[in-house]
C-alpha cells in the first residue's frame, strides 16, 4: 500500500514540475488581447508549424519544454502557436486572414504576412510590444540556440546591437 501512495506521490510531484515549467501557448487573438489590456505589455514570439513538420514536433519536444526556455519566456513573451497551414480564420486590424489552397497543401495568410511570404517551417516570429514585426528567425533551434536568440529579443539588445556582434560575443 506504501508503494501505492509514494508512486502517487511522485506522479504528482513530475506532474507539478511539467506544469510549472510549461511554456503558455496562446492563440494569436488571445495574444493581442493580452497585449492590449496588460499593464505592461511583453512581446510576442509566433512559432509558426505544420502538422506534418518534423522539426517542429522536435521543436516543440526539446526546446519548448526545456525549464530554462519556459522559465524565460513566461516573463518576456505571449507564446503563440501558428498552423502555416491552418484552415481557420484570423481577424487582425480589421483584416481577416484565411487559409489559402494551393499546391498540395496551401498556406495561411497571416503566416505568409509574418514570414515574408518565405514559408518554411518551423519559423519563429518575434513582435515588439506595438505588434510590429521585428524579424523571423526560420528553422530548427535548440534551447540554448533558442535562448540566444530569445534574450537577444527579450533584452532589447537587438535596439543598439547588431545580432552578428551579439552571437559573436555571446559564443
Amino acid at each position: 500500500m506504501w508503494i501505492l501512495f509514494l508512486c502517487m506521490g511522485l506522479l504528482a510531484a513530475v506532474a507539478q514540475d511539467q506544469e510549472n515549467t510549461a511554456v503558455e501557448w496562446l492563440s494569436w487573438e488571445e495574444a493581442i488581447a493580452r497585449q492590449q489590456t496588460d499593464e505592461t505589455p511583453r512581446k510576442i514570439f509566433v512559432d509558426v508549424y505544420t502538422d506534418w513538420c518534423g522539426w517542429c514536433k522536435k521543436m516543440d519536444k526539446d526546446t519548448f519544454s526545456d525549464k530554462e526556455v519556459a522559465e524565460y519566456v513566461k516573463d518576456k513573451f505571449y507564446m503563440v502557436k501558428l498552423d502555416g497551414e491552418g484552415k481557420e480564420e484570423i481577424t487582425y486590424n480589421g483584416r481577416t486572414f484565411k487559409f489559402v489552397p494551393a499546391g498540395r497543401r496551401g498556406y495561411h495568410e497571416l503566416a505568409a504576412a509574418l514570414l515574408n511570404n518565405r514559408l518554411s517551417y518551423p519559423t519563429g516570429v518575434f513582435l515588439n510590444e506595438r505588434q510590429q514585426l521585428l524579424f523571423p528567425v526560420p528553422g530548427y533551434h535548440d534551447a540554448e540556440r533558442f535562448m540566444k536568440v530569445a534574450r537577444y529579443v527579450g533584452e532589447n539588445i537587438y535596439e543598439d546591437t547588431s545580432w552578428d556582434d551579439y552571437n559573436a560575443a555571446v559564443k
